[in-house]
């Protein structure tokens, strides 16, 4: 049996010039899904360079939005890219220089790369992790393998990639049957489209009703880690909140001055949804405390395990008249599921870190 060659392939969806613009914008979505994976993981984990800004409360959400948004718009454009330069596979010899080497070795890594990252990315989305892997560590490490090996692929193809881009000639007349070149990338445009629309709604309120993946919760603030996962069962009434060396009752935290204020939850996964809280400014706790302002707080949690029964607080929130530390949501009571007796809800962070069941405020 013959092995096709590279011009067997004659459809006008292989060549250059659709491969260069499918890449285009593939290489828009990676760029803007790497930068905001980065900003999320540095909110997390952060350098001591690193800041993040309180103000404008929604801007975790809009940025990690971002980032499931452009990674699911990655995943038609991924499967365009290929279809359009697998007939590259077919061509002889397998190498034909240390250019063309190094091409097809950044391809394999590349490739390798961005299937594991989108579809660790769904995986995630979906809270479904069938893998020992710890998820966030895995695809930090991997975002910066397929980023290097896109560059590694950009700088030896840059030439042909120009070509592609800046060349204008007539579309070749497709055989019967096939799609035109025009047809393939509108196509995949509206693919591309179907998948944002599709999730996008996580992120975008307005649109949750016609996005089919957005989250739901019949609250309005999903739960990703339920009390009883959590190990966290009653809260009796000898709880008490300590702050620095002072002790605080639930009774004297609701006989403070409290603030109400509309924030938003955005989760890592990339849902988000806004709710009324109500509750004491951390910044009032730590002044009742005789802790100064702006200090980086340790926020403790009843959890008795798990990878976030704790989280800091940076300055820049704890100064922040809207971090609150939230007795009511929606005019309710916390439920015991949402961090009963008491939570954190700082602007502009990420939900992982939105502690609850808050224990103690230990000063850094």
């Amino acid at each position: 049996m013959r092995i096709p060659e590279e011009a067997d392939f004659a459809s006008p969806t292989h060549g250059p010039r659709v491969s260069a613009r499918i890449g285009l914008w593939l290489g828009i979505a990676f760029g803007l899904c790497f930068i905001t994976g980065l900003i999320s993981h540095g909110i997390q984990h952060p350098a001591a360079w690193f800041t993040w800004p309180s103000r404008p409360v929604s801007l975790y959400r809009i940025t990690q939005g971002v980032h499931v948004t452009s990674g699911v718009a990655a995943i038609p454009l991924l499967l365009a890219k290929l279809w359009s330069v697998y007939p590259k596979l077919f061509g002889r010899p397998l190498v034909k220089s240390v250019p063309h080497a190094l091409e097809r070795g950044s391809i394999l890594v590349l490739i390798g790369a961005s299937f594991f990252e989108l579809l660790t990315g769904v995986f995630n989305v979906a809270q479904n992790y069938p893998w020992a892997f710890f998820f966030p560590t895995a695809h930090y490490a991997v975002a910066w393998i397929a980023v290097g090996a896109l560059l590694v692929h950009i700088a030896v193809k840059l030439p042909v990639i120009r070509e592609a881009l800046t060349r204008s000639e007539e579309e070749p007349r497709p055989t019967t049957g096939a799609l035109s070149r025009r047809g393939f990338l509108l196509t995949t445009g509206v693919a591309t489209g179907a998948a944002v629309l599709a999730t996008v709604g996580g992120t975008v309120p307005w649109l949750r009703n016609v996005s089919v993946f957005a989250s739901r919760s019949a609250t309005g603030v999903p739960v990703n880690r339920r009390a009883e996962a959590a190990q966290v069962s009653t809260v009796d009434e000898s709880w008490r909140l300590t702050v620095g060396d002072v002790e605080f009752s639930l009774a004297e935290l609701r006989a403070m001055p409290q603030t109400t204020a509309d924030l938003p939850i955005a989760c890592v996964e990339g849902w988000s949804a806004s709710a009324t809280w109500t509750g004491v400014p951390v910044k009032d706790l730590l002044e009742r405390a005789g802790v100064p302002a702006g200090s980086d707080v340790r926020v403790e949690s009843l959890e008795q395990g798990g990878l976030y029964r704790s989280s800091t607080l940076p300055g820049t929130h704890t100064a922040d008249p809207l971090t609150l530390l939230a007795l009511r949501m929606n005019g309710e009571v916390l439920t015991l599921d949402h961090g009963y007796p008491c939570r954190v809800i700082a602007p502009s962070r990420p939900g992982v870190l939105q502690t609850k069941w808050v224990s103690r405020l230990e000063v850094r």
